[in-house]
């Protein structure tokens, strides 16, 4: 298989993959990206964070963030910089959700030898650089 449509291929099972976690747990995969978001961040960051950490659009963001508002999952801070942070209710969900992939990714992570994951992340980096640098000329 050539290595674009290896890497598409890939790309496309993995975020399959996440979306059945997502279903599997019971939440819609823009508030599992979201809470998943605020994990990585000791459960309270920027919205600004969450909008450019978890791939979603600005709009989707918010809209998710409302019903996680209205769960009561969530509450937000301050005026023009917004802070999300995970509530009592917010940290149980994020245990039973969010959480539990995470633990998932770190297993994973820790069964690779210390060569294997830095291989990985240099040549993740390598390529999203490259990409970057080359989509400026579109």
């Amino acid at each position: 298989m050539e290595p674009a449509k290896q890497f598409s291929y890939l790309t496309s099972e993995i975020d399959l993959a996440y979306h059945e976690a997502a279903r599997r747990l019971g939440q819609p995969d823009s508030a599992m990206r979201i809470l998943y978001t605020i994990c990585l961040n000791g459960g309270s960051c920027p919205l600004s964070d969450i909008v450019r950490m978890s791939g979603l659009s600005k709009q989707t963001v918010n809209s998710a963030l409302r019903k996680l508002e209205q769960s009561g999952a969530v509450d937000t801070q301050g005026g023009r910089t917004k802070r999300v942070r995970l509530t009592e209710a917010g940290q149980s969900l994020a245990r039973d959700t969010a959480l539990r992939v995470l633990e998932i990714e770190t297993e994973i992570y820790d069964s690779w030898s210390r060569e294997e994951l830095d291989s990985y992340i240099t040549l993740t980096e390598r390529y999203l650089s490259a990409f970057k640098e080359k989509i400026k000329g579109l």
